[in-house]
């Protein structure tokens, strides 16, 4: 847990500088997908408040949605790519085992010296991602630039069963992404909380594919490769964890609750985080959901929803905005981030 600014070696706060997001053109309705799942529409929307979600086009992996996600959020902060350190791509679907979709993605935007990386952490992936981003500038670390660029990307509709209702009515794909750099003293990035409890590894999981059980006959006949949940068990985790985790966030920053104007939810399962809500003790926030057009997107659902939110032109200069996102590993990730308005594009 970080309870100070974070900060670059010159001294400077770290926030952020720029935001974007692309979602595929291709929305899927309740109704198409109810009929594979064996549900109807209205069961969809009851259980998980989505009406519609985006499904990646066949040519478009990934990187594909990454990369557009990046070029808004470079022209959303004015920032060139060659004028990037680092690109960190949180996502738990990359195109290829190898190499890193993040090494594609600085291909493709130009971002020529960067050093680019993925990390999975599944739906906390994005916030893990802004933490160690924000603290690799703070560092120093021999980055050529004081500019990070932090994207979260996921294209869910490849992994899932869709005879499969406990997971094939959730998921969407798209991309979400900021720019990190120097911000005014008083702004930024000002705690974090990241935390895992792999004892419940099973809860979330793909479990054919890799090392363990590498791709076979048995694997592919054994639908090993398909995400899958016990849902019922992650609701439990995110009930009792989620309000625990920002209490602690909170207190670490001797920050009162009243103090957060907004919050930016991984966006789940809209009667899952309705359920949450009333524990989390955020009397004054204005809380950005999302899921109901996008679905659960997965890493890319906070920048999403953050991107959305900014573009309506609903954060003021100086608010504060707790990000939070939890998923498999099991895994949890928080940041208080004070908004610096005006920092570019539209």
């Amino acid at each position: 847990m970080t309870d100070h600014p974070v900060r670059t070696p010159a001294g400077r706060p770290v926030g952020i500088l720029g935001t974007g997001s692309y979602l595929p053109a291709e929305a899927v309705s309740n109704e198409l997908v109810a009929e594979r799942a064996g549900v109807t529409a209205e069961w969809i929307s009851a259980k998980t408040g989505i009406r519609r979600r985006r499904y990646a086009a066949d040519h478009e992996a990934t990187s594909d949605l990454a990369v557009e996600a990046a070029r808004a959020a470079l022209a959303d902060a004015g920032i060139s790519a060659g004028q990037l350190g680092w690109i960190v791509v949180a996502t738990s679907t990359p195109d290829h085992p190898q190499p890193a979709t993040a090494c594609l993605v600085q291909h493709r935007i130009g971002a020529t010296g960067a050093a680019a990386f993925d990390l999975n952490a599944v739906c906390s992936g994005f916030v893990f991602a802004l933490v160690t981003a924000a603290g690799l500038l703070s560092a120093g670390s021999g980055a050529p630039a004081p500019y990070a660029l932090v994207i979260g990307a996921d294209v869910y509709s490849r992994i899932i069963d869709r005879t499969d209702r406990r997971t094939a009515v959730l998921f969407g794909d798209g991309a979400g992404a900021v720019v990190l750099g120097p911000v005014r003293p008083g702004y930024g990035l000002t705690g974090s909380l990241l935390t895992s409890d792999g004892a419940l590894h099973e809860l979330i999981q793909v479990p054919a594919g890799g090392s363990r059980a590498p791709a076979s006959e048995k694997t592919l006949a054994d639908g090993g490769h398909f995400f899958r949940m016990r849902g019922r068990a992650v609701s439990e985790y995110v009930l009792a964890e989620l309000p625990r985790a920002i209490r602690a966030l909170l207190a670490a920053q001797r920050t009162d609750a009243s103090s957060v104007d907004h919050f930016i939810p991984h966006q789940a399962n809209g009667v899952l985080l309705a359920k949450a809500l009333p524990d989390l003790g955020l009397p004054r926030a204005r809380t950005h959901l999302t899921v109901s057009e996008h679905g659960n997107t997965s890493a890319a659902s906070i920048p999403l929803a953050l991107d959305d939110a900014r573009r309506q032109g609903v954060f003021t200069d100086g608010e504060l905005l707790l990000l939070a996102g939890f998923g498999g590993g099991m895994s949890l990730g928080a940041a208080l981030v004070r908004w610096q308005d005006g920092h570019g594009g539209s």
